[in-house]
């Protein structure tokens, strides 16, 4: 056993976004072959999130009682059943069977971050959650290079190592990760992301209510909602937008160019980002993020050639890459210790509700063709985040004047 488990967490996490990111950039192409349209594919990238925040809150409670590790790997088995079944897809609602299943036991990060608040000191917390950052950073780099590669011999490959990598997954957890105690209910949960039930949404009003929380909690859902929009979209739009040696973009492509964005993105979060704070400000910084990205969601309404994509995607990537953080960080400046965690769970389910809506917008619009307005789509919600977070800005200035 090892002696400290934020090791095998690290690898936990990191084999699962391996597992997540090689089906993104696959699942569009995958379901049109069956016969789904764009908007049919928004939907079944929606109906994931819905069992997800409908299942998250109940997960995290059951851990509560049962303890982290057991359902981690009811996480991961759900996990793994899910990709079997995508890989032996003959008709779409086998597709969408698949979908709802993982779904539905979609709990693998969110558990994860509670084992580490179980496991660490308060004050080590924040820097234990760095290991989280790096398995996304390094997932969504590899994990699309993966699926564009093994596209090209055929998209059932793609899901099979995805499955592997969940069933190696479920492996870690049960030979490297040691049992935890779920953490004293004294209210402070830590930055684990406490995650209140589906029908408990009054009690995350209270939150809106505080105007310098409101106008951050309001950002972060405009953040998390362009970007799904942009993510869920993107691989059915390049496909009729974009060529390459002579035929249209596919999985491999995709793939690729997702490849791309979480090397830049690697880049960012590997040192980048502190010295951005330290330039700019977590403020500024939000008002940069958002802008660049409505500039490079903006831009694909327009671009046609893969130098230009390139570019585009370079920028956008930049935009999206320093607001989670930034955002995040000035959520959690503006909450007590005690509320963190519950604050953090609220991003959690803003994030959720934001992978409902955008897919759904996303697949009507590129199932009628309309696709300048689908890159404007997460182009305005962008900007509109630039508005609010520059407003937020002045405020705060003439306060300090005052």
């Amino acid at each position: 056993m090892t002696k400290s488990p934020l090791l095998p967490i690290f690898l936990i996490v990191l084999v699962d976004i391996l597992g997540y990111t090689i089906i993104l950039p696959l699942l569009p192409f995958y379901a049109e072959r069956l016969g789904a349209s764009p908007f049919v594919v928004g939907t079944l990238i929606s109906t994931y999130a819905i069992c997800q925040l409908v299942a998250g809150p109940v997960l995290g409670s059951m851990s509560d009682h049962m303890g982290r590790r057991p359902l981690l790997i009811v996480s991961q088995i759900g996990t793994l059943i899910g990709f079997l079944i995508l890989s032996q897809a003959t008709v779409l609602w086998v597709i969408f069977l698949s979908r709802i299943i993982d779904g539905l036991t979609a709990g693998n990060l969110s558990l994860a971050q509670a084992y580490i608040v179980d496991v660490t000191e308060p004050q080590n917390r924040a820097k234990s959650f760095g290991i989280i950052g790096i398995a996304f950073g390094v997932g969504f780099l590899i994990g699309p290079a993966i699926s564009g590669f093994l596209a090209g011999y055929g998209y059932a490959y793609p899901i099979y190592a995805a499955a592997m990598l969940s069933f190696t997954s479920i492996c870690c957890t049960w030979a490297l990760l040691p049992q935890a105690r779920p953490a004293a209910s004294s209210g402070d949960s830590g930055p684990g992301g406490r995650r209140l039930g589906l029908l408990e949404w009054s009690s995350y009003l209270e939150y809106f209510r505080r105007p310098e929380l409101r106008e951050l909690l309001t950002s972060f859902f405009l953040f998390a909602l362009c970007f799904s929009g942009f993510v869920s979209g993107f691989a059915l739009f390049a496909q009729r937008r974009f060529f390459w040696n002579g035929h249209a973009f596919g999985a491999k492509e995709v793939g690729y160019l997702f490849a791309f964005s979480g090397f830049l993105g690697v880049i960012l979060q590997g040192g980048l980002i502190g010295r951005l704070v330290k330039w700019l400000g977590e403020p500024k910084l939000v008002k940069s993020g958002f802008l660049a990205a409505a500039i490079g969601y903006g831009s694909l309404a327009v671009i046609y050639r893969i130098p230009a994509l390139l570019a585009t995607s370079a920028i956008a990537t930049y935009g999206t890459g320093v607001l989670r953080p930034a955002v995040t960080s000035l959520i959690t400046q503006k909450a007590s210790k005690r509320e963190q965690g519950v604050v953090l769970g609220l991003t959690q389910s803003l994030t959720s509700i934001a992978q409902i809506l955008a897919p759904v917008l996303s697949g009507f619009l590129i199932d009628r063709g309309w696709l300048a307005a689908w890159a404007m789509f997460p182009a305005t919600i962008a900007f509109c985040g630039f508005l609010i977070s520059s407003h937020a800005t002045s405020m705060r200035t003439a306060e300090v004047r005052d």
